[in-house]
C-alpha cells in the first residue's frame, strides 16, 4: 500500500513539474543584450529566452539605424516538430522584422511560443542599440 501512495504522490509531482515548465515564454536569463559598433553598422544580439521547448536568440545587424539584418542564432529543437515550425517560423519573422524595421511583429500560426520568443529577444536587442 505505501508503494502505491509513494507511486501516486511521485507521479503527481512529476505531472506537475513538466505542467509548469511547459507555461511557455518564461523571461530571459542573467544574460543581456551585447552591441558591437563599427562605423556606421551595429550588431545587436538579443538576450536567450527560455520557452518550454528550447531557446531562442536573435541577432540584428542594423545600418544608419534601420534594421538591415536578423539571424535567428537559436531556435527550440528539443523535437523535429519544434525544429521544424521554429525554423520555418524565423523565415516569416525575419521577412517581417526587416519590412516593419520593428519588433512589433505577426505571431507564426503553430509557433506561438518561439514567435514570442523571437520578438522578445529582437526587441531587447533593438533597446540595446537605442541606448548605445
Amino acid at each position: 500500500m505505501r508503494r502505491i501512495v509513494a507511486f501516486i504522490i511521485a507521479s503527481s509531482l512529476a505531472v506537475f513539474a513538466l505542467l509548469v515548465t511547459k507555461v511557455g515564454v518564461r523571461p530571459a536569463t542573467a544574460n543581456a543584450a551585447s552591441v558591437v559598433r563599427s562605423g556606421d553598422r551595429m550588431i545587436v544580439t538579443g538576450p536567450q529566452v527560455v520557452l518550454a521547448h528550447g531557446i531562442v536568440q536573435v541577432r540584428a545587424t542594423l545600418t544608419d539605424g534601420r534594421i538591415t539584418d536578423v539571424t535567428a542564432l537559436s531556435l527550440p529543437h528539443d523535437n523535429p516538430h519544434s525544429w521544424g515550425g521554429s525554423t520555418a517560423a524565423a523565415v516569416k519573422l525575419r521577412s517581417q522584422a526587416l519590412a516593419k524595421q520593428s519588433a512589433k511583429l505577426d505571431v507564426v500560426s503553430g509557433a506561438t511560443y518561439t514567435s514570442h520568443g523571437y520578438m522578445q529577444s529582437l526587441q531587447a536587442a533593438l533597446d540595446a542599440a537605442e541606448h548605445n
